[in-house]
């Protein structure tokens, strides 16, 4: 009898796996603001690339030569890099708040700032060019984005594009050799816990599953092999109007850290049985510009007693067993939907990374640090799995490269609106959804 009790526990013991953080390059505790301004955020990410887009040329058109933007001559093909920037009609501008005229603008749809009349210049540190042809769509890219182009000037001054050269997908370290054991991760967003919304008997089942503790033998034993969790933004909701710069009444105080109290009561039952990174998004108690910096340890102090708790950053990047992971709560990708147009998520996705780059739209429309010497946001290293919080909905795809990259991209979505999480097999980067449903029938 006692061995058979022996055996079931080696059976059910919990995996682990090698855990790297690749955060350092997302901190800011060791820069120094002194009143700079975000051009120089844009040099160094025109440095970076263009060095890049350079080094891509001889393999792409080796007979044209690389020109500025100041050295250009009417009718001769060339190549040209440069920074896009993208002049849009409906893009809100402050200035427009203290128009006498604001009544006379049409009213635009929230959600996309999109207009037939947009267009792309190009511009490096000589100068800038409208750009021209049917190759570029302005439906496509965004302000921020490097890249090279191949056109000549016409007697309008205009470039006429006649083909780009994206950075494409960056190297990526090999995968390891497939293991014959499954081992999960799971991922989470949107728990906005304290929203009316949430439901705290759905993330009670989340947990319960997560830590062993719901399902037979079987599901106990599938549980067991989930070696992380990743909580991807917007974890708690505080309620906005109490944040009005007042001092707070007793009762109200309360109310503000209520949410956080309840949350931390659940991550500790998680971080008591296996690691949790937890990022910070849009809503939750964190600075608001990317990248974000961990959420204080304070905010939590059942669950950081345990070494398995870890407060991230967002965008976050680590390795679990040489895999390495790249995701954000979803800043990036919703600003870019702004700005441009895709048939769904998973395709800006893959466009930030043909353009190596998490946030190009930061700092023009989406609010980040004014770095002086680097840009972070610079994707140096191809991950094997990107994922994206705080969608609508749980999307997937893998991608692949020319080099042999494999990528395998995750939109998570709000768990407080759809009870769903996704779990992840990092043995054949194979994912499916994990849904909650507390619904009763009358």
């Amino acid at each position: 009898m006692e061995a058979m009790e022996i055996d079931a526990e080696k059976h059910l013991q919990r995996k682990q796996s090698l855990y790297e953080s690749l955060d350092e390059k997302f901190r800011i505790e060791k820069e120094t603001y002194r009143g700079q301004q975000y051009s120089q955020i844009y040099f160094a990410r025109l440095h970076m690339m263009r060095t890049l887009i350079y080094s891509l040329i001889p393999n792409w058109k080796p007979h044209f030569p690389v020109c500025t933007v100041l050295g250009l001559e009417e009718g001769k093909e060339c190549i040209i890099v440069g920074t896009l920037y993208k002049h849009m009609r409906l893009k809100p501008c402050i200035l427009d708040e203290y128009s006498k005229e604001r009544s006379v603008a049409p009213l635009v749809k929230p959600h996309n700032f999109m207009h037939s009349d947009d267009s792309l210049v190009l511009e490096d540190e000589s100068g800038r060019v409208k750009l021209g042809g049917t190759m570029l769509l302005p439906s496509v890219y965004v302000t921020g984005t490097v890249v090279g182009l191949h056109g000549k000037e016409t007697s309008a001054g205009e470039f006429l594009v006649q083909d780009i050269l994206d950075s494409d997908l960056p190297l990526q370290i090999e995968l390891p050799l497939k293991s014959r054991e499954d081992k999960y991760v799971v991922f989470v967003s949107g728990l906005s816990v304290g929203s009316s919304t949430s439901n705290p008997l759905q993330f009670q089942l989340l947990v319960d599953h997560i830590t062993g503790h719901l399902g037979d033998e079987k599901e106990q034993g599938i549980a067991a092999q989930i070696v992380h969790v990743v909580i991807a933004g917007n974890s708690v909701a505080v309620p906005r109007g109490l944040l009005n710069g007042q001092n707070l009444a007793l009762k109200d105080q309360s109310r503000l850290s209520e949410p956080i109290k309840e949350l931390d009561i659940l991550l500790t039952q998680i971080a008591a049985g296996l690691p949790l990174d937890i990022m910070p998004g849009p809503d939750d108690p964190a600075n608001f510009s990317l990248p974000q910096q961990p959420l204080h340890r304070c905010l939590f102090p059942g669950s950081s007693a345990y070494n398995s708790f870890r407060s991230c950053t967002n965008p976050h990047s680590f390795e679990l067993e040489n895999i390495r992971f790249l995701g954000t709560s979803g800043q990036n990708v919703d600003d870019l939907e702004k700005y441009s147009e895709a048939k769904d998520k998973l395709e800006f996705m893959e466009r930030t990374l043909r353009w190596r780059h998490l946030a190009p739209t930061a700092p023009n429309t989406l609010g980040c640090y004014p770095f002086t010497d680097r840009d972070p946001f610079l994707i140096e290293s191809c991950p094997h799995v990107y994922f994206v919080g705080n969608q609508d909905k749980y999307e997937t795809r893998l991608i692949k490269g020319s080099e042999g990259q494999v990528v395998r991209l995750i939109c998570i979505p709000k768990f407080c609106e759809t009870g769903v999480a996704v779990v992840l097999n990092m043995r054949n980067l194979e994912c499916h959804a994990l849904s909650f449903g507390t619904e009763f029938s009358s």
